[in-house]
């Protein structure tokens, strides 16, 4: 069963920067691991501990899918995390722009299929951008009130 989802539209832009990183990285399951952390590391540096997991688990999902479905051999994917004021982003760029994700809903018994449900479920928005080469599968967060024990 398939099931459709027009990815939303990203926040505005022209709303300052606050914090950015990005990073290149092979296409192996370790870069997984190593994205995830360094994103669950920054945002939590970054002020926003609460968020930290709910990055982390995104960069994982949107890595995973960029390295099954989307990466080409000696070829690098991307992963940039940007705060604002009022929103978290997090994206993984490929370069296979052919292959557009679309979110799904797998059978019982499949054991793959549901990355892009957690997506969905976790981020405000999510969509994808074509590049020149390749495409950039993104997720928002709404930044809410922040915490009170962060300087």
């Amino acid at each position: 069963m398939n099931a459709t989802h027009a990815p939303q539209q990203p926040t505005p832009e022209g709303e300052p920067v606050r914090q950015e990183d990005r990073l290149d990285y092979t296409p192996t399951a370790g870069s997984v691991r190593l994205a995830r952390r360094r994103a669950v590391r920054l945002v939590g540096e970054w002020g926003w501990p609460g968020l930290a997991g709910t990055t982390g688990l995104l960069v994982s999902e949107l890595a995973t899918n960029a390295l099954l479905h989307g990466c080409l051999r000696d070829r690098l994917f991307r992963v940039r995390l940007q705060l604002t004021a009022t929103t978290l982003r997090t994206e993984v760029s490929d370069p296979r722009g052919e292959r557009l994700p679309r979110l799904r809903l797998p059978e019982d018994d499949e054991c793959f299929g549901r990355g892009l449900l957690i997506v969905a479920e976790l981020a405000d928005r999510w969509g994808v951008e074509p590049r020149t080469v390749g495409k950039t599968v993104w997720a928002e967060c709404d930044l809410g009130p922040r915490p009170t024990n962060v300087v």
